[in-house]
């Protein structure tokens, strides 16, 4: 009001300047349930990763990036033992443009110069450690997935220009031909007969992240396919793939034993063959006892696998374990076994050698 003199001013105590209701006892605040319940859920799963803008400043990376080939990206996750994930050709060729730097309260991955092949998942974590022991902490992790897009390669680039893919009945396939350009119209063709195989988006669909994806593989699908890509401009073909059908049991491997000659002469040499039948994209470890073990009695171990075609588009993995004994003696003579493992179980077999 006019004329009314100034008041002194003073500094406001912390709440002053809210209302408070009169003659009601102040009760205290207690979170409500969605309050409580959404702090509940943040504190499972917490976002520890952050992008460094070119203004210096951090932001929450969205689920999917968008970057032109040649720009270079700064990622940073907080914690004093992080641990990265990332395109793995990067480390296969140990790409000098990516480096990765721990310091006391973060780490931080700089790719500079990226091109259309860095596209793919970034993803840390925070490690766990106790002594020698380290775990994932699973509430802890963050992820982005880039696309570094270029016009002139429409398809992330591969080391190969031809790649095998093992159809299962039992589970769903991949043909990777995933792109640089998210929005690239991408189409599926069989080599012979020349055709588009047609996308249902549910038994077969694709995904820009994956490729192409088969739900429920059959042995209709085998033969050589390739993926055409389109996008403001003339359309690009990818590599090549070879799809081959697989039909084979699971569980541990499927082991036989078999020794040449089996009754030896001091001084001879003997093969022990111990093979396994199995899915072509199944490792099988291979272990050997033998009579002479114990005393250090020297013994060659070769190991090497093939693929089989068993026709009708089926093929399997033969892998294969041989123990020579190149100067056969007294110590020799017993049993000789073969262990094979995979990741279902173990399988062992034996055989005898007499003198």
């Amino acid at each position: 009001v006019i004329g009314q003199p100034a008041k002194s001013k003073r500094p406001k105590e912390p709440g002053e300047n809210k209302i408070k209701p009169i003659n009601k006892k102040a009760k205290p605040k207690t979170p409500k349930m969605k309050e409580r319940e959404s702090v509940d859920s943040s504190l499972k799963s917490q976002s520890i990763l952050t992008q460094v803008t070119d203004k210096g400043h951090f932001q929450k990376p969205a689920a999917t990036l968008s970057l032109a080939a040649g720009q270079s990206i700064a990622l940073r996750c907080k914690g004093s033992n992080v641990t990265w994930d990332y395109p793995s050709y990067l480390d296969t060729f140990k790409d000098s443009r990516l480096s990765i730097k721990q310091l006391d309260r973060y780490s931080q991955l700089i790719l500079a110069n990226s091109t259309a092949a860095d596209t793919g998942e970034y993803s840390c974590w925070l490690q766990l450690c106790s002594g020698n022991k380290c775990r994932k902490d699973e509430t802890k992790t963050g992820s982005t997935y880039i696309f570094f897009t270029d016009k002139e390669e429409l398809f992330v680039p591969t080391p190969s220009y031809f790649e095998i893919v093992y159809l299962n009945p039992d589970k769903p396939a991949v043909i990777p031909c995933r792109v640089t350009t998210p929005s690239a119209k991408v189409t599926l063709h069989r080599e012979f007969p020349a055709e588009e195989i047609e996308t249902d988006g549910t038994d077969i669909f694709y995904d820009a992240k994956k490729g192409f994806l088969f739900q429920h593989p059959t042995s209709d699908h085998k033969g050589i396919v390739y993926c055409k890509a389109e996008s403001q401009g003339a359309p690009q073909i990818s590599i090549k793939y070879h799809l081959l059908y697989v039909e084979v049991p699971k569980g541990p491997p499927s082991t036989t034993i078999e020794v040449s000659p089996s009754r030896a002469g001091v001084g001879d040499r003997i093969h022990v063959i111990c093979t396994v039948l199995g899915e072509p994209d199944v490792d099988v470890n291979f272990r050997w006892q033998y009579p002479g073990q114990e005393s250090g009695r020297p013994v060659i171990i070769q190991n090497f696998w093939r693929l089989i075609n068993r026709g009708i588009g089926h093929t399997t993995r033969s892998s294969r374990s041989v123990l020579l004994v190149e100067d056969f003696e007294d110590i020799d003579v017993g049993n000789y076994v073969c262990i094979a493992q995979n990741l279902q179980g173990e399988t062992t077999v034996a055989t005898k050698v007499e003198l």
